[in-house]
């Protein structure tokens, strides 16, 4: 059975930081890939970046240059560094996995991937 359990967000002020971890159990695929999504409310579920079996990585250009996505394989658990934070940043953010050749957010986001509950972040001005 595939686990995917989001942590770390919490309520931050502009500019400041937080790291999102989500540990996956369960889930062994070759061509793994895994990313962050987050979904502001009232609005839909939009990318933030991705990570495949390789390390390679792509993120969406909002949070390009203060976002950082990673993976420790050893802790089977996937990261998201979040630093700069801006209001708008404020959503759920949810973590993903699925088996794809190619890896890219639209792609997980549109696959019958594994999906964790989420884990809300809060920036305030």
């Amino acid at each position: 059975q595939v686990q995917l359990v989001e942590s770390g967000g919490g309520s931050v002020q502009s500019g400041g930081s937080l790291r999102l971890s989500c540990v996956v159990s369960g889930y062994n695929y070759k061509n793994s890939c895994m990313g962050w999504f987050r979904q502001p409310p009232g609005k839909e579920r939009e990318g933030v970046a991705v990570i495949d079996t390789d390390g390679s990585t792509s993120y969406v250009d909002s949070v390009q240059g203060r976002f950082t996505i990673s993976q420790d394989n050893a802790k089977n658990t996937l990261y998201l560094q979040m630093n700069s934070l801006k209001p708008e940043d404020t959503a759920m953010y949810y973590c993903a996995a699925d088996d794809l050749a190619v890896c890219e957010w639209w792609l997980l986001l549109k696959s019958d991937a594994f999906w964790g509950q989420g884990t809300q972040v809060t920036v305030s001005s």
